[in-house]
């Protein structure tokens, strides 16, 4: 396997490459496996940077935070800026309002943006015959086909109130696992109705097949507080598990 680190957009994210058997369909043996997985790599963290220099809200020069700052207009944003934004109007739709791309008032789709960047990274490999992989950004993770022959993924969900435990594991195939939560930032994320932070769940965990959505869901589920797990339910194809401030636990019916 290749297991490669970077830091980037804030945070850490991990590649977990699994080995490719080497042999094409006709018999050829292909001596180059471990040259395509470095030059996979490498475009799919070049691909990480370019997120950060567009989507930073920490670099007073990126698109994000000139168009935040009225400076310039989003016909003068690279195009996947108004792609980021359609994806934000259509969560903040969806969950009512509860996810935001202007949280606190302030244009800032980061909670978007990190999974949809690690989905991308995730394609890179698979796009270069490395079909098995796990990509972890800061947390939210792509699964993508399988640990080893015959054997699953298998994600630790950490638990927000007892450091170094684990609240649940998740496990199968290509899945996205995004958790929001107040473990590490406290109670960062806004009630945009109250501009209150939330406060009434500790941890969400979403786990479906888009990183990029699941990431914005758990945000806006974290923000929701109780009316999270019902607003979960009838989501397609998504599932979701809390930890309460309290301690207790839920998870949607199909987890």
């Amino acid at each position: 396997m290749t297991r490669h680190v970077e830091h980037v957009m804030g945070t850490v994210f991990s590649f977990d490459v699994r080995p490719i058997d080497g042999h094409h369909d006709d018999g050829r043996h292909d001596d180059e496996a471990g040259p395509r997985v470095a030059a996979a790599l490498a475009e799919a963290v070049a691909w990480l940077h370019h997120v950060d220099a567009v989507f930073s809200t920490y670099k007073p020069g990126s698109p994000v935070s000139r168009l935040g700052r009225g400076e310039i207009t989003l016909a003068d944003c690279p195009p996947e800026v108004a792609d980021i934004l359609r994806m934000c109007e259509s969560v903040s739709r969806l969950s009512h309002g509860y996810f935001t791309a202007c949280p606190g008032g302030r244009l800032d789709p980061s909670a978007i943006v990190k999974g949809w960047a690690v989905d991308r990274a995730s394609v890179i490999l698979r796009e270069a015959g490395l079909p098995d992989h796990c990509v972890n950004g800061g947390g939210d993770v792509r699964l993508s086909g399988a640990a080893a022959p015959g054997r699953t993924w298998r994600v630790g969900v950490a638990h927000p109130l007892r450091p170094g435990d684990l609240a649940a594991v998740v496990s199968g195939h290509d899945l996205a696992v995004a958790t929001s939560g107040t473990a590490e930032r406290g109670a960062h994320v806004l009630d945009p109705h109250t501009g209150r932070p939330a406060t009434e769940l500790a941890s969400v965990t979403v786990i479906g097949p888009d990183l990029a959505l699941a990431d914005a869901y758990a945000t806006g589920a974290l923000a929701m507080g109780g009316a999270a797990r019902e607003w979960v339910e009838g989501l397609d194809g998504y599932e979701a598990f809390a930890v309460t401030a309290a301690g207790a636990t839920w998870h949607t019916s199909g987890l």
